[in-house]
């Protein structure tokens, strides 16, 4: 990984002229410089460029986005709960497609002005930049349906500066057409000049790159299910019997790092150090689903709340045990010894770590209710000892997101502070064997004509879940992952355990029984569950599917009809303001807008105006169309 970084670093000079220019072409006369002058970019290098440049997680989708999303799906609810604002539309961001689009078109270009033999010797480069572009498409298009692509980021080369918004079914076709070329040029085209040092991703393994590329089709026939159910089920078919194969097993995985330094941008390292979801906890729904089905994800996805033993035991001495909140003291093992002074003895129930996990409870206005909800809405004054506030839920693990997170373990008053400062090179999960998997139960219960059974593949995918996300905590080094730190006695690591898959695995809400409905949103749930730490992901699952379902008796969705936010309140795409009259796009933006209904600002039009792929699909909490 650090050969490919010095490598990046040697194209810095390149890439700084090259794409600095690739937005306007007006740019040239600010350098008084012919285009044809400007130095020529090496394949090797725009490719291992083009993947720096790949980023479908930013601060901003984090920050803005991923908030709302994650509430809509009622997988996380804000430290006040959910109050009248929490079916406010979010704001769309930029395009991030068009950072990778410009070295796939620079490459493009680049290769046009070779020789003939020797532009084909770089095909695999082209190929394996398209997938990237094809994956970037796919995450923007999902927040706001129409995007430009076909005409994007070639202005540089005499293209267009005002290119035309694509439509998303004609993407689709396209990229699946694409993805067709790619798999066919990454496994019959030879004599490659292809350098592992430059693919971080995977070391130049082309039958890698191919397995995603065909994985890739699944991700577009899945978002197809109620706009062409017939295509979708064709493509699922096709896909799982290639002879390509699909992501299946750690090293299929596309989890990766990017980089382990960079002289010019750590956050190509790092990711980016700043702070997001500070007041996001898991919903009471997810983290006790997870809890009671001793699911090791909640482990990775939630960080564990600041009662530890000591903490505890703190509030004990204190004589403030009415302070500590129903929930945890449910599953504390103590006495009261003859000065009436509480001694923690252990952890009852399922004991640590799971004890150390708790959600925030759905009901709406609850922090109104202090008789009932108090533990969770008062905490700040509830939970304070000697000026420190011991938060008793979960809040989202940071670290699994960024890798310049400052933790400091949870001490009782008076004990010295713990803290680490890790800087951790990021690990970012993309597409894994566990969403091919779990794509192949959905349309296998749809009636696809697959190689295995819906179990199958259901059983592949929440084992392999798990392993994913166990890996990606332990790269990431996120706390409490391999120490404790020798703070607390009864402290116990978050690892993954021999044996908890197969636990976790065993429990009915865990397994597909034969009931075509019920096994179908478990596999929704599962998806949801998965996309954790891909919000988009999981909020699309929940466009097409209507999961978590009204009333369920699995995983349920939490109704506020009655509080005027009924179901089709909750937006369906992002907000998109009104293009400026001075804007160069105006008349494109216009045009755009007008073709696809949409109207500026925010409201029941988030909701009412659909993106062309979610016109068909069931609404909120309404369950699956089988």
């Amino acid at each position: 990984m650090k050969k490919y970084t010095k490598q990046i670093m040697s194209l810095a000079l390149v890439a700084t002229l090259l794409f600095s220019l690739s937005g306007c072409r007006e740019d040239f006369a600010k350098l008084n410089q012919d285009p044809s002058t400007v130095t020529t970019g090496n394949p090797g290098f725009l490719f291992a460029q083009g993947i720096l440049e790949f980023e479908p997680s930013d601060y901003v989708y984090w920050f803005m986005n991923a908030n709302k999303f994650v509430q809509w799906n009622q997988t996380g609810v804000l430290f006040e709960g959910v109050t009248s604002t929490w079916a406010d539309g979010s704001p769309a961001q930029r395009l991030w497609v068009i950072d990778v689009l410009r070295y796939a078109n620079e490459l493009k270009h680049v290769r046009s002005n070779m020789p003939e033999e020797e532009s084909n010797r770089y095909q695999h480069y082209s190929a394996c930049l398209d997938i990237l572009c094809i994956y970037m498409g796919i995450f923007d298009s999902d927040f706001v349906g129409d995007i430009p692509y076909t005409e994007a980021a070639q202005a540089i080369h005499g293209g267009t500066l005002t290119p035309k918004y694509d439509r998303v079914e004609d993407l689709y076709n396209l990229w699946l057409t694409n993805l067709d070329d790619n798999i066919r040029i990454l496994t019959t085209v030879t004599g490659q000049v292809f350098q592992p040092a430059q693919d971080p991703i995977y070391n130049g393994n082309r039958e890698r790159w191919a397995k995603l590329a065909n994985s890739l089709k699944l991700k577009i026939a899945a978002r197809m299910i109620n706009v062409d159910r017939a295509r979708a089920i064709r493509i699922a078919e096709e896909v799982a019997n290639s002879p390509v194969g699909v992501l299946n097993g750690e090293g299929d995985d596309f989890l990766f790092n990017k980089a382990t330094q960079h002289s010019s941008n750590q956050n190509f390292v790092y990711h980016w150090n700043n702070g997001f979801f500070q007041s996001m906890a898991g919903s009471l729904t997810a983290i006790n689903f997870m809890v009671d089905n001793k699911d090791p994800r909640v482990r990775f996805v939630y960080r564990k709340n600041s009662w530890n033993s000591r903490v505890v035991q703190a509030f004990f001495n204190a004589g403030r045990q009415e302070s500590v909140p129903h929930y945890i003291m449910d599953n504390i093992d103590y006495v009261v010894d003859g000065s009436g002074v509480y001694q923690f003895r252990g952890w009852k129930g399922a004991g640590e770590p799971w004890v150390r996990y708790y959600g925030v409870p759905l009901t709406f206005e609850g922090r109104l209710n202090s008789a009932v909800y108090g533990d969770w809405f008062e905490y700040s004054t509830r939970c304070r000892l000697e000026n420190i506030v011991f938060q008793p839920f979960s809040g989202y693990e940071f670290e699994m997101v960024h890798g310049r997170n400052i933790f400091n373990l949870p001490v009782a008053p008076g004990d010295s502070p713990i803290q680490t400062r890790d800087q951790t090179p990021w690990w970012g999960m993309y597409m894994t064997t566990a969403e091919v998997n779990l794509y192949l139960a959905e349309f296998r219960l749809l009636g696809a004509a697959l190689p295995e059974s819906a179990a199958q593949y259901f059983n592949r995918a929440i084992a392999a879940s798990v392993r994913e996300y166990d890996r990606l905590a332990r790269n990431n080094r996120i706390p409490y992952y391999g120490t404790t730190y020798n703070y607390c006695p009864f402290e116990r690591v978050i690892d993954l355990q021999s044996g908890e898959i197969e636990a976790m695995m065993s429990n009915p809400d865990y397994q597909l029984t034969g009931d075509p409905a019920l096994d179908l949103e478990k596999v929704y749930i599962q998806q949801i569950l998965h996309f954790s730490m891909q919000p988009i992901e999981a909020y699309i699952t929940g466009l097409r599917s209507g999961v978590p379902i009204i009333n369920s008796a699995l995983f349920p969705r939490t109704d506020y009809a009655a509080h005027s936010i009924p179901t089709s309140l909750i937006p369906r795409r992002m907000a998109i303001t009104a293009p400026s009259v001075t804007d160069l796009m105006f008349d494109v933006l216009t045009k755009s807008l007008s073709d696809q209904g949409y109207t500026p600002g925010g409201g029941t039009i988030l909701n009412t105006e659909r993106m062309w792929q979610d016109r068909n699909n069931p609404q909120w909490g309404a369950g699956p169309k089988m």
